[in-house]
């Protein structure tokens, strides 16, 4: 059942986005009704796999219909391309670790010549068991809208459905930045005129998809600096530290000390 009772469904920009996409389709009230469907909790089940959704959604007959929604997955090269533009840019790093969609993903895709959604209704294949000969029919807009909060709950949803899982994501991610570190890892850390505390996060999200150990001291290169980051983003996505440091304990003394040193170089 869709979490939201009323008004729009959609908490972040990428599920915004993806419904945004559909509405421009201009398929009128089919998709209203979808939206009622969804909130009735008629969508029994949904699974994303590269290429496609598949749901169950209950009707006026006993038996479920079964929904299928098609988006061609991205070939090697295309996602050879995004992986390097992302490894680029150390703020995207951060983001993804951090189980956000950077807010220029949509530009790293069209730049490698592959919008992320899609661009026609037709770039969608559509089908459902249902007699209905409408596309969509209600049972395939509700899980339109159950796939927004999909999204909503784990973007890396939309990223399987174009054909890369969160795993093999990341793992490519730290072997294009781990490459860099290696060859640049004798190098000083540097923090940009943005402030300390967005380059050091900036830094982290490099170590923390490497092979290194921040808490053992690993060296920390120089990396850009885009924009600014929730105090202590990275800190709760490094690994904890081992019990001669502390272990859990040692990384919540660490939060507030995190703030004070936010607010200084503010």
């Amino acid at each position: 059942m869709a979490r939201s009772a009323r008004g729009a469904i959609g908490e972040h920009w990428w599920s915004r986005r993806f419904l945004e996409v559909l509405e421009s389709f201009a398929l009128g009230s089919r998709l209203t009704r979808g939206k009622n469907y969804a909130r009735r909790g008629q969508v029994l089940s949904l699974e994303v796999a590269p290429g496609v959704v598949r749901a169950s959604v209950q009707g006026s007959r006993k038996t479920p219909y079964k929904v299928s929604i098609a988006l061609p997955a991205f070939s090697e090269m295309v996602w050879a391309k995004v992986e390097v533009a992302l490894a680029e840019q150390a703020i995207h790093s951060a983001r993804l670790l951090a189980g956000e969609m950077p807010h220029d993903l949509e530009d790293v895709f069209g730049a490698a010549g592959a919008p992320l959604f899609p661009q026609r209704a037709n770039d969608l294949n559509l089908s459902c068991s249902c007699p209905d000969r409408e596309v969509p029919c209600k049972h395939l807009a509700a899980t339109f809208y159950l796939l927004a909060e999909r999204f909503d709950d784990d973007p890396f949803t939309i990223l399987l459905w174009r054909g890369r899982s969160r795993d093999a994501l990341l793992n490519r991610l730290r072997e294009l930045r781990g490459g860099e570190t290696a060859h640049r890892g004798e190098e000083p850390a540097v923090l940009t005129a943005e402030g300390p505390r967005v380059g050091a996060m900036m830094a982290l999200a490099d170590l923390a998809l490497a092979d290194g150990d921040f808490w053992t001291g690993a060296p920390v290169p120089a990396l850009p600096v885009q924009a600014e980051l929730p105090t202590d983003l990275l800190l709760r996505q490094l690994p904890q530290p081992g019990a001669s440091l502390g272990g859990p304990d040692f990384a919540s003394y660490l939060v507030p000390l995190y703030a004070v040193f936010g607010e200084s170089s503010g």
